[in-house]
């Protein structure tokens, strides 16, 4: 009880980590981490783009209750004022830190990152930040330009530094503050990659030569795929090494060598970040904190790597909602820690290819929005009661239960012999999308409200995926489950990368029960 909180986000980070199986990537720093913690092996964004994904994890609320499903509303003026996690540790006697990119920056946390309501001090943004989108990526012809693969030199680049360097140089020194000052905390801290551009130190390619780079499993466009489910992955297109491959719109495809380019890249990315989360994890250690302190690392949602010829996010495929979701808790997750005990010692990705068993795994399908919940048990506050069936006028409630019930992974059993009963109380994941029109548009991946016409509703349990795409009025906010434009079913037994759509060649009467449940 009474502990401090790091919370650690990423932005657009799939579960390519060797804790998750991945053979290809180095990652030993979150791979310790997970050594220590309870790690969840089916965790889920509520939808797949950055905004309305950590609204809906730091309210506790989902996308249909935060009536957020683009940029450009804050939800205490829109919804509800509701209650945030950190605004209610801050309510409960914590100092609540933000550095990087925690909520989404803009109008959809009020350009102020929901400061004062949820922070005791004003968020931090690295200085760099504003160079993101910058021309700052050296290209064969020596010119500067805006590219999506842009590793750089360090030394060259404003500052001298990345974002996410000074993220977690800021994240160092609120730990060394907060450790003089004897607070209890709830420090939050976003980093930026792998999402777009993807930008990092040039030495991470060495990790990754392009031959040891595969295209995904599954580069093709699936036969039974309803054009309404595809994201045409427009932003990447803007950027202008894209750009001059001149690929068809929307289904592309981009030229082989390219894709193993940005595949190398973003793999390179999530070793460069990797750095930055040992590097904080072992000024944990460095405070005598990691006794006294939950970490939680988790990401607003995945990225397509090609899978189903598509990139980026945007979608209500795996790839897109899966999320690494892991909890370290001292004494619980593993023996209790003594003080000054070394838990996290900094671990080069360069040098280090040890392989880390996560301390227990949990298959159970969870969501992101059941971290605030979580969060709260963990630490023994209040757990804040289940929202009622409309919660527009609730300021404390939540839409996701804890899931501390699943921390003890020996419980686990599989199977169930009522089926009926199973069906109905099997953990299940729900994750939305919107779309402007049946077929691809240019604004298919980030539809404004007022543009959005239907919306894809996904369910995913351990044994499927099903989804169905139905008319949707902006104005009421309103769907028409009768009004079904295009469905999607999945098997995961047989099916597990989600290429072969069941659903015209099957009954669904069940399914569209439990997604109306």
């Amino acid at each position: 009880d009474g502990m401090n909180v790091l919370f650690i986000v990423v932005d657009d980070l799939r579960p390519v980590l060797g804790c998750y199986g991945d053979k290809l990537v180095k990652s030993p720093n979150i791979d310790q981490l997970a050594s220590q913690s309870i790690v969840f092996s089916n965790a889920y964004a509520q939808q797949a783009v950055c905004a309305p994904s950590r609204v809906s994890f730091l309210t506790g609320r989902r996308p249909d209750t935060t009536r957020l499903y683009d940029f450009y509303s804050y939800w205490r003026v829109h919804a509800g004022n509701y209650s945030t996690m950190p605004q209610y540790f801050k309510e409960n006697g914590y100092v609540t830190l933000s550095v990087g990119k925690v909520f989404h920056p803009g109008v959809s946390s009020n350009y102020s990152d929901d400061y004062p309501y949820s922070w005791s001090i004003p968020p931090f943004h690295p200085s760099t930040e504003k160079y993101e989108n910058d021309k700052t990526c050296r290209g064969k012809d020596g010119k500067l330009h805006a590219n999506l693969v842009c590793p750089v030199d360090v030394t060259e680049m404003p500052s001298g530094t990345l974002p996410d360097i000074q993220s977690t140089e800021e994240a160092i020194r609120l730990l060394n503050v907060m450790k003089t000052n004897k607070q209890k905390f709830f420090l939050a801290v976003g980093y930026h990659k792998p999402h777009i551009p993807l930008r990092y130190p040039q030495e991470f390619l060495k990790l990754y030569p392009l031959e040891n780079i595969t295209l995904a499993p599954d580069p093709w466009v699936p036969e039974k795929l309803p054009s309404v489910a595809y994201n045409p992955w427009t932003d990447i297109r803007q950027r202008d090494d894209v750009e001059a491959l001149n690929v068809s719109f929307p289904y592309g495809p981009l030229p082989n060598d390219f894709q193993r380019q940005i595949r190398q890249s973003y793999y390179a990315a999530v070793s460069y970040l990797d750095m930055q989360v040992g590097l904080l994890l072992n000024a944990l250690d460095d405070v005598g904190l990691s006794n006294s302190t939950i970490v939680v690392f988790t990401a607003d949602h995945g990225w397509s790597l090609g899978e189903h010829g598509e990139w980026a996010k945007y979608s209500n495929f795996d790839v897109a909602t899966r999320v690494p979701l892991m909890f370290y808790v001292p004494g619980m997750t593993t023996s209790s820690v003594s003080q000054g005990e070394r838990v996290f010692p900094y671990l080069d990705p360069f040098s280090h290819t040890l392989g880390f068993v996560p301390q227990g795994r949990s298959k159970k399908v969870v969501e992101l929005v059941s971290l605030f919940s979580t969060l709260a048990e963990l630490v023994g506050l209040q757990v804040p009661p289940v929202c009622p069936e409309t919660s527009f006028h609730v300021a404390l409630c939540t839409e996701g239960s804890s899931i501390v019930r699943y921390f003890n992974a020996s419980e686990e059993k599989d199977g169930c012999d009522d089926t009926y009963r199973c069906f109905n109380e099997e953990p299940v994941a729900f994750s939305q999308y919107p779309r402007p029109a049946d077929t691809p548009q240019w604004n298919s991946d980030k539809p404004k409200l007022k543009d959005i016409r239907i919306m894809g509703y996904s369910m995913r349990t351990i044994d499927y995926r099903y989804t169905v795409w139905v008319q949707f009025n902006p104005s009421n906010f309103s769907a028409d489950f009768e009004d079904v434009h295009a469905g999607e079913l999945y098997m995961m037994e047989t099916d597990p990368s989600q290429d072969y759509n069941i659903y015209n060649n099957t009954s669904h009467g069940c399914f569209l029960k439990r997604i109306l449940g």
